[in-house]
């Protein structure tokens, strides 16, 4: 839609002067975003994820575009310059596996005004939706990090334009920044990470990918109905946790995180968040809440009630 179109001027700006003037216009769009799911969560935290998308996804296949254009050479059919502009874009951005290329926060490293106009189109929104009268509580989410340092260098950048916006409205607010533990790398380190993270929320769909080696839009097509068929895995990894592997990144990330701030808030969000034994291993390793998608959230408070009857039942057993 309208933003994609906003996100290919961006990907397309000849220079930092052009880029900054596609940001200033996406920030009005954001921000009216922010105002209405805020609005809409008054009293309750609006966690933002941070543009995790590799920027690849905004602009058309390299293969079709490349057909394209030799056709285009080939019958000597004129090719506008915008068309060429985005094809040398595509060519330019084009990564052998973007997954884990140019996506979350090395995007923020590499085009930190992007960043920090969701930042400000965040703050602006939350002091509009206080002026009528609403309680915003926003939160910010860093995703795909790897290192501490990462972190460090991505906050401090936030936090000042946090700082400076508020300094010029006059207002005050608290927003948490967190991070997401969707790297094993992030998992293991936990707790260098949770040094600079008021929160951590599992990305478990990716710390499945990254943990198995699966590239599940391949997999799941290829050799994982036969894994299944031939009982080499017990179930589909990307529909319920795997808890020996993934699952024990997920605990000892929660230990490291919980030995820094007994209150650390955990959380997980992902496909999982809405499979009922998934549910019950989150609630048991100390996890304060799950998130999925729409239709999987009656099961989600379902199986999140019965977790916290099981766990109260078994502690009254002890």
């Amino acid at each position: 839609g309208e933003r994609r179109l906003f996100v290919e001027r961006l990907v397309l700006a000849e220079n930092e002067e052009v880029q900054r003037g596609v940001i200033a216009e996406m920030e009005p769009l954001q921000r009216g975003d922010f105002v209405g799911i805020m609005m809409a969560m008054s009293g309750l935290p609006v966690t933002v994820r941070l543009l995790d998308p590799p920027l690849h996804e905004f602009l058309p296949d390299l293969a079709e575009m490349t057909g394209e254009m030799s056709r285009a050479e080939a019958l000597n059919s004129d090719v506008s310059p915008r068309e060429q502009a985005i094809f040398a874009a595509v060519k330019r951005l084009h990564e052998a596996n973007p997954m884990l290329g140019l996506r979350g926060v090395r995007l923020g490293i590499l085009i930190p005004e992007l960043f920090k106009m969701q930042v400000r189109a965040l703050v602006h929104a939350a002091i509009e939706v206080r002026r009528l009268g609403h309680d915003p509580k926003p939160e910010i989410m860093i995703p795909l990090v790897a290192t501490q340092r990462e972190l460090l260098h991505l906050r401090e950048t936030l936090e000042e334009e946090i700082a400076h916006t508020l300094s010029s409205t006059g207002q005050s607010l608290d927003i948490p920044i967190g991070t997401m533990i969707e790297t094993p790398r992030a998992a293991i380190t936990a707790k260098r990470v949770g040094d600079y993270a008021d929160f951590f929320s599992f990305g478990t769909n990716d710390l499945t990918q990254l943990t198995w080696a699966f590239s599940r839009d391949d997999v799941e097509s290829t050799f994982l109905p036969r894994y299944l068929d031939l009982e080499l895995l017990p179930f589909n990894p990307f529909e319920s946790l795997d808890q020996d592997g993934v699952g024990l990144f997920v605990k000892m990330a929660s230990e490291a995180a919980r030995s820094l701030r007994p209150d650390f808030k955990l959380g997980v969000c992902g496909e999982h968040g809405g499979d009922p034994r998934s549910i019950h291993f989150f609630h048991s390793v100390g996890l304060d809440y799950v998130s999925c998608s729409p239709f999987r959230v009656p099961v989600a408070r379902l199986e999140s009630g019965r977790a916290t009857i099981v766990k109260s039942s078994t502690s009254s057993t002890a």
